[in-house]
């Protein structure tokens, strides 16, 4: 299980050159890259943010970007506003203490999209390829 910041760091650098093992890339790895990449804006800015990121990951593992799989803007979107949420909420923590407590909340189910989303909506190509708003209730964190 994640949990150092060495461990964080190991799959949030396998994500940006390609080398973290498919296996490897969980919903935890998922919100451990993002932590680590909110925390050093710089890395995510010279990358060309979150999406080229993740669409180039997918193909190097095999995964096709397509309206239908692999990358998801809304899902990256609202996750990223979540980890953010978190992020500040323990300022100056180590990024795995960060970690523990965003998996330890809402964020930390799977599903938790489907709390603002109806998964229609959520898995529609619109969704998948662009933000869409939530139907279903707004989302607790600032833009």
């Amino acid at each position: 299980m994640i949990t150092s910041d060495d461990e964080i760091d190991r799959i949030a650098r396998g994500l940006i050159d390609c080398t973290l093992p498919k296996p490897e890339w969980t919903h935890r790895a998922h919100f451990a890259a993002a932590l680590w990449l909110l925390a050093h804006p710089e890395v995510l800015a010279r990358e060309g943010g979150m999406a080229p990121l993740i669409r180039r990951y997918n193909e190097a593992t095999g995964v096709a970007n397509t309206a239908t799989g692999g990358y998801h803007e809304t899902i990256t979107l609202a996750s990223l506003r979540g980890a953010a949420a978190v992020l500040a909420a323990h300022p100056g923590a180590p990024l795995g203490t960060v970690l523990d407590a965003l998996m330890s909340g809402p964020l930390g189910d799977k599903r938790w999209p489907l709390v603002y989303w109806s998964e229609a909506r959520l898995m529609s190509p619109e969704a998948r390829l662009a933000w869409v708003e939530p139907d279903l209730a707004p989302l607790p964190w600032p833009e």
